[in-house]
């Protein structure tokens, strides 16, 4: 799952983006606002974290056009402004969450988790479809209550699908937030559900030929 990481800061940055990677998301980093701006009306995101400090366009402008255009990615604000007043020009900008400098990494992944899960209208960190459930906290997926051993890979296929049930994935929607980029033929993608198939069962990832691939809400 595709995450936008903008920090102008290298030292906050690589911390927070070994942090991510350890958790399963993929990182891609602006350093300005006009590059964040422009990545994040480009390109599709599961959520992006923002420091509002940043050179050039700051980072309350950049959420801003991102919100005017119609934007709707889950946006986690980092400052290191700490006044109310600020941070409720934050959530009034659009922000979906907000923390201020200095935190605890496991709060940012905490926060980034439940930012993602409401944008897709979920509360819980464990989803469930029927024996099937997925522990985003600890990075692991069960089938009716026993642990599946699945690669960094399955996992994210399983994750993004499972997040965004009941709904059709475009393939190359699927090969973006699974490998991190566009390269990938869409017989890589059909391989890796084909793997997942062997391990989970059939039923759980429904093919809908020339759309994409569809988790169902339900199994009967």
């Amino acid at each position: 799952m595709r995450v936008l990481l903008v920090e102008d800061d290298d030292r906050i940055a690589v911390d927070v983006e070994r942090a991510l990677v350890a958790a399963g998301y993929l990182v891609e980093r602006a350093k300005n606002g006009e590059d964040a701006w422009f990545l994040g009306d480009t390109e599709d995101y599961v959520a992006v974290v923002l420091d509002l400090g940043l050179p050039g366009m700051d980072g309350l402008a950049v959420l801003k056009r991102w919100r005017g255009s119609g934007r709707a990615t889950p946006v986690l604000v980092l400052t290191a402004r700490g006044s109310w007043a600020e941070k409720v020009e934050g959530i009034d900008a659009g922000a979906d969450d907000y923390l201020a400098k200095p935190f605890q990494m496991e709060e940012l992944l905490a926060r980034l988790r439940s930012v993602i899960r409401r944008s897709a209208g979920h509360a819980s960190s464990v989803a469930s479809v029927g024996a099937l459930a997925l522990d985003e906290r600890a990075m692991k997926v069960s089938l009716g209550g026993a642990p599946v051993d699945l690669s960094p890979l399955e996992y994210r296929l399983v994750a993004y699908l499972m997040l965004r049930r009941g709904r059709v994935v475009p393939q190359q929607e699927l090969i973006e937030n699974v490998y991190g980029q566009d390269e990938q033929s869409s017989n890589a993608i059909e391989v890796l559900v084909g793997r997942v198939r062997r391990k989970l069962g059939s039923e759980w990832i429904e093919t809908r030929r020339g759309f994409g691939y569809l988790m169902p809400e339900h199994i009967a």
